[in-house]
């Protein structure tokens, strides 16, 4: 008996949550496309199961060529976003590929309760509407998918997370970026859940009026 293999394009493979995608690394049963701007950013040795192509998320010629057969695409990625999104979704959909995991930010429903949200707003309330236009493109795509939007992040090597709905208010106030990752991996992992998913992610019993980056 054979096992299937899962393909998975990670764009932004050098950011600080597609890093962690290392867990990836060590299974025969993924094959990932490492897609990047500067392949010099990756920190570590490519794993074993992994291939890495040079090229920008706007580029569309390019970003197709990687795009094509691949399973599930994961966006961990910094920049306009909604330029990005529009243009990953319009890749898809040429390439008939139907699984988005998208990685956005808490706040962009005004979903963040109490003192943490008035803190929240304050601190990035002006960088969130394309964001929020990121999460409505992706929403409105016809593609499966998976918003994620991680409360303040941290570079805690752990694994500790809970999530949210997507009209429900928001939990905690950090999570670890290896967590993000960590239910990105998850959902790559078990395709069929990703279908209209909307959560934010927290770590458990961190409610507080402003987040401990330290935690």
């Amino acid at each position: 008996m054979t096992t299937e293999t899962t393909k998975a394009l990670i764009l932004g493979a050098g950011g600080q949550i597609a890093r962690w995608a290392v867990m990836l690394g060590d299974r025969d049963d993924v094959a990932q496309t490492l897609y990047l701007r500067t392949p010099a950013k990756l920190d570590r040795t490519p794993p074993a199961n992994a291939r890495v192509v040079q090229g920008d998320v706007m580029d569309a010629e390019t970003l197709k060529a990687a795009m094509t057969g691949q399973d599930v695409v994961f966006a961990g990625l910094s920049g306009d976003m909604d330029a990005q999104a529009e243009a990953i979704v319009v890749a898809m959909k040429e390439t008939g590929v139907k699984k988005l995991i998208f990685v956005t930010s808490l706040g962009v429903y005004d979903e963040v309760p109490g003192r943490f949200g008035e803190w929240n707003r304050r601190e990035i309330g002006a960088y969130l509407p394309p964001y929020r236009r990121a999460a409505d493109i992706v929403e409105a795509s016809g593609l499966d998918y998976a918003v994620l939007r991680p409360a303040w992040l941290t570079d805690a090597d752990e694994v500790a997370f809970e999530t949210t709905t997507r009209d429900g208010p928001f939990k905690g106030t950090i999570v670890s970026r290896k967590s993000v990752a960590a239910l990105a991996v998850d959902l790559i992992l078990n395709l069929e859940r990703i279908t209209a998913l909307n959560l934010g992610v927290n770590k458990p019993n961190t409610d507080s009026d402003a987040p401990d980056l330290q935690g």
